[in-house]
């Protein structure tokens, strides 16, 4: 499904949210794609691809949300959604990337977009979002969406209270992500089984 009508963007890949465990290569290798600025903006300072394959594994298993921008099978954008659970104040934190080939198309806010109504399906109250001070792009983002960053410790922070955003776009943002849904679990179905039946002489042929 393309995003051709949806505002602003003009990307031609389709948003979706990763599978844990099937679909963890796919952000592991999104996030070791980041330019040396995107990384150091995105893990304020750690930048070594060791962390970052640790990062991604943990990612998979800890109960992370991710949403994913795609193109041709790539990850070229992902917002992250984390569980209170990992945060020692309990309130749930986000985090971006986007790729240079995908900036300037409209998918920063495409992903905020689908974060904030997961957040929301989730019952979630509040998020924080944490980006480097220099990252003047996430900055305006998170102010787009009614956060207030405050700069400390070479990190710009701030809450995004989810009672203030906008209930009609966030409800058809949750819908539009579980038809999506749906449709990426029938569709690695349906490859699935045709793999089997061709291993085992099942499929039909030519």
């Amino acid at each position: 499904m393309n995003y051709h009508n949806t505002a602003s963007i003009r990307a031609k890949g389709i948003v979706r949210t990763l599978s844990q465990q099937e679909e963890l290569p796919l952000l592991r290798d999104h996030l070791l794609r980041l330019d040396r600025t995107s990384r150091h903006d995105r893990f304020h300072g750690f930048m070594d691809d060791n962390f970052i394959e640790r990062y991604a594994e943990k990612c998979a298993n800890d109960g992370t949300v991710i949403i994913a921008y795609i193109e041709d099978g790539v990850v070229r954008g992902a917002a992250e959604l984390h569980p209170p659970e990992q945060s020692p104040d309990a309130l749930p934190e986000i985090a971006f990337s986007v790729e240079s080939s995908a900036r300037r198309k409209g998918v920063g806010s495409i992903l905020f977009r689908k974060l904030i109504a997961e957040a929301c399906a989730k019952g979630y109250r509040s998020l924080r979002i944490t980006t480097g001070a220099q990252n003047e792009a996430m900055r305006a983002l998170a102010n787009k969406f009614g956060a207030h960053l405050t700069f400390r410790y070479g990190e710009s922070t701030g809450n995004i209270d989810l009672a203030k955003q906008n209930q009609p776009e966030v409800a058809s943002s949750a819908m539009t992500t579980t038809i999506e849904a749906a449709r990426a679990i029938t569709s690695f179905n349906r490859a699935y089984w045709g793999m089997l039946m061709r291993m085992y002489g099942l499929g039909r042929t030519a």
